[in-house]
């Protein structure tokens, strides 16, 4: 089996792939003070929960945006389950061509997901990520990853009105009935939903509008199924695409895909 783990500003999201199908996976919180060997004993115990041992995993690839992290868990991996992980980088053969200025700013974590949704639509596609930051990448129907836009998360600026605010409380993120909020919380939720629906849709049209060209529009990410169906733009929402880029190029590395 194939481990796969992204490791993401709050979250690390892994799985296992058997003959490029997604037999199980795990979220758990980022931690960047706990060591190599809690992440290896906290891996090894959730794979036994499943009835897995570690001599199942038959290799590894990597993907993260915490680099403080990055060493922790090439060292957990190789000390915990003997492989040494494929660390996800610009380098790769990303099936693309990648035209940013200089590639290694982009997170390793757009790259997967441009990588894996163009392998499986193979036209532009704009991908819509949200995470600890809204992220948007652009890709032609050749296969050029041109570049994108960063947004706060919706996460981020809900604790920002919390945080900032004397009066705000702390809310749960859902959809309130009404646009207009008849108290200050669905006013809050009506103002983060909402508003993120109209950001996501104005800058996909915008992108689309220098793209000069109609493209897929697809999100990914924890809250991905929060805003998508107010969103009118979004056309689907692939929950595991990062998981499925990180099989994707380790396959492709090996000169499987």
């Amino acid at each position: 089996m194939l481990l796969a783990v992204d490791i993401g500003n709050s979250n690390i999201v892994w799985g296992l792939y058997e003959q490029q199908s997604l037999q199980g996976h795990w979220r758990v919180a980022t931690d960047a003070s706990r060591t190599a060997d809690e992440y290896g004993l906290l891996f090894r115990g959730l794979l036994e929960t499943e009835g897995l041992h570690k001599s199942h995993i038959t290799g590894a690839i990597l993907s993260s945006v915490v680099p403080s992290l990055t060493n922790t868990f090439e060292e957990m991996i190789e000390a915990y389950f003997h492989h040494i992980p494929l660390v996800v980088s610009a380098d790769l053969d990303l099936g693309l061509t990648v035209t940013y200025p200089n590639p290694h700013e982009i997170g390793s974590d757009r790259l997967v997901n441009a990588a894996a949704a163009y392998a499986h639509y193979r036209t532009g596609l704009i991908i819509v990520d949200f995470g600890t930051a809204t992220t948007f990448c652009a890709v032609t129907k050749s296969g050029e990853y041109v570049g994108g836009a960063i947004a706060p998360g919706l996460g981020i600026a809900a604790d920002a009105l919390y945080s900032r605010t004397a009066k705000l409380p702390k809310i749960d993120l859902s959809r309130p009935k009404t646009v207009i909020g008849k108290d200050t919380v669905t006013s809050m939720q009506s103002g983060l939903i909402f508003g993120y629906a109209g950001m996501v849709d104005e800058l996909v049209t915008r992108m689309q509008r220098e793209l000069g060209q109609q493209t897929k529009v697809i999100a990914t990410g924890g809250l991905a199924s929060l805003i998508a169906p107010e969103s009118r733009t979004i056309q689907e929402v692939c929950p595991d695409l990062t998981l499925e880029g990180l099989e994707l190029l380790y396959r492709r590395t090996r000169g499987e895909g």
